[in-house]
């Protein structure tokens, strides 16, 4: 039999029953769209954290407390004490760190605002006013923290514009009071909806960073110090003198020692990279599951319908057929119908991640951006093709093991 005779031939059988050929290809399509989904919305999540990042500036620098983490096991050295108010003033020295043009504390934390009856769950940032040009947040009403609240320990809050309107609604909210950690505080400042971002301020309350060591987190360090370089090309001279100041002000004679890290921007941009990727290729892999529950039917109903046309078999067999020819034409069976599973699944998981990227951008207020995975559809392909040969041989090589005259008798 010729190619284009076998191709035709194969056409007919896998269309001589739609509904079994629909329901074979199920765990093929359902494969290859969980994994055109997760690939396109992985790469669409790893873009929106990678350009929230670069918006903060490719010259912040982040000094985080704790060893460098290396691994699984070394996660708990990332709790740490270690940074605090002797190593921020030593920081904002001019003659340590000379290429610094803003530095800044970071406490971080959760907890329940509360006005009235209304509450609210958000983040909670202790800071100083310097933090505002650092995230380039713009005020909707009122003012920003100032050095003289960080001084007095002032009991002032800025709050985020949902903050806002779930606990005040179109109520006037400036000069009002809220409580945190059941502590009174004054709203000085509202800030203007920015949106969902890799910090989403919209849902947070910045407080000074002194009120909320001592009255809200009840610590006396520093979770996080952010250091914007005066330029781009003295990101390294500040990384190199932040290390230095701060080996001095820890005593530390050996670097295997440092009880900080610092990142950069470039580098949480690789480490986001590499986790997304990994995260990625992690979710692909369990959705490739389902391909080999696809392949296992596509031989189960592939021996079926080799058995429903054991006449057939033994007819071609007795007006010249090869056995080749049987087994070629069979394997071409299973591979049309992976393939076209492959297909289908390729729009339909291509459908589905870009309506879900429309849907997430417009309702969710993500920046959120389709990409269509290229490399996924082209490895969809082949692996349904590669799904469909495997399982197919055994199939095939039961139909062209038939003798002609048994096949001819068969009822």
């Amino acid at each position: 039999m010729i190619l284009k005779y076998s191709i035709k031939t194969a056409a007919k059988g896998v269309s001589r029953n739609k509904s079994r050929s629909a329901l074979t290809i199920l765990g093929i399509v359902i494969g290859i769209t969980s994994i055109m989904m997760v690939m396109s919305l992985g790469k669409g999540a790893q873009d929106l954290i990678l350009n929230q990042i670069q918006s903060i500036g490719s010259r912040m620098i982040i000094i985080h407390p704790g060893r460098k983490p290396e691994g699984p096991s070394s996660a708990a050295q990332m709790m740490s004490d270690s940074l605090k108010q002797k190593d921020l003033d030593a920081l904002r020295n001019k003659s340590n760190v000379p290429h610094a043009s803003d530095i800044e504390s970071l406490n971080v934390g959760g907890g329940i605002a509360a006005n009235g009856n209304q509450t609210y769950q958000l983040s909670i940032f202790g800071s100083s006013g310097i933090i505002q040009s650092m995230y380039d947040m713009k005020l909707s009403q009122g003012r920003f923290l100032d050095d003289e609240d960080v001084k007095n320990k002032s009991y002032v809050v800025v709050i985020g514009s949902k903050v806002k309107q779930e606990l005040f609604g179109n109520d006037e909210a400036l000069n009002q009071k809220i409580k945190l950690k059941g502590i009174s505080f004054k709203v000085v400042g509202i800030l203007a909806q920015k949106g969902q971002g890799f910090i989403n301020f919209d849902e947070a309350a910045v407080v000074p960073y002194s009120t909320a060591q001592q009255y809200i987190f009840g610590i006396k360090h520093f979770h996080h110090v952010l250091i914007n370089a005066d330029s781009e090309n003295s990101v390294a001279d500040t990384i190199r003198d932040v290390t230095v100041t701060l080996r001095n002000s820890h005593d530390i004679t050996d670097p295997k020692k440092d009880d900080f890290y610092v990142v950069t921007q470039q580098g949480a941009m690789d480490q986001v990279s590499t986790i997304m990727n990994i995260l990625t290729l992690f979710l692909a892999a369990v959705a490739a599951i389902s391909l080999v529950v696809g392949g296992v039917g596509i031989m189960n109903i592939m021996l079926v319908s080799v058995t429903e046309r054991t006449r057939e078999i033994g007819l071609r067999k007795a007006l010249g057929a090869t056995s080749n020819d049987i087994m070629f034409q069979f394997l071409i069976e299973a591979v049309m119908l992976t393939g076209l599973g492959g297909l289908i699944g390729i729009l339909l998981g291509a459908g589905l991640s870009y309506t879900t990227a429309v849907l997430l951008s417009n309702f969710a207020g993500l920046n959120w951006v389709f990409e269509f995975p290229i490399l996924a559809a082209i490895l969809g392909i082949m692996v349904s093709g590669i799904i469909g040969l495997i399982f197919g041989i055994y199939p095939a090589y039961q139909a062209s093991k038939k003798s002609p005259i048994e096949a001819l008798r068969y009822e």
